[in-house]
């Protein structure tokens, strides 16, 4: 019997992030795929793109910088992940901490992680 889309995505929706990464590095190791290569294409649609202002950015927390526990504490109230989330999270650098987000809130996520010593970059 062949499993639903829709029993799929219960069951994602029931895992925590880090089991999340985890089954994505497995899908790509298996398929032979990479999901960077994926988000990546649609950016690289030409002049008309290129030349449409940036309304939606990503934050990339690229090293911890030297006091983990901060980064640590810093991801948690941005993201609301659990202790051990967190922390899988910030040892996984570089790492996308929020995705999507307007100009102001990725300045202020920025701001916040370089407060905690991280090293951080808006895409």
């Amino acid at each position: 019997m062949a499993i639903s889309q829709e029993d799929i995505l219960e069951a994602v929706s029931n895992m925590t992030v880090m089991e999340i990464v985890d089954l994505i590095s497995a899908m790509e190791e298996k398929f032979g795929v990479s999901a960077a290569a994926v988000a990546a294409a649609p950016a690289a649609g030409g002049d008309a793109a290129a030349a449409e202002e940036q309304t939606e950015f990503d934050v990339v927390m690229e090293s911890f910088g030297g006091n983990k526990v901060s980064a640590i504490k810093a991801v948690r109230a941005l993201t609301g992940l659990g202790l051990k989330e967190a922390k899988g999270a910030v040892e996984s650098c570089p790492v996308t901490i929020k995705e999507g987000v307007s100009k102001a809130e990725a300045e202020e996520v920025k701001a916040t992680l370089e407060a905690a010593g991280a090293t951080v970059e808006i895409k």
